[in-house]
């Protein structure tokens, strides 16, 4: 009945990233751009 807690686990699989996630990120990386006015930066994404 009561659970046995100090059973080793199977490690977890290795989680990769799909193809498409990657390639969103490198093209939003690509298209943002910060500039920096005074003390505040402005956040620019060219689409």
């Amino acid at each position: 009945m009561a659970k046995l807690y100090s059973k080793r686990k199977l490690a977890p699989k290795k989680m990769l990233p799909k193809k498409e996630t990657i390639r969103l990120i490198l093209q939003y990386s690509c298209a943002l751009s910060i500039v920096k006015v005074g003390n505040i930066n402005f956040d620019l994404i060219a689409n």
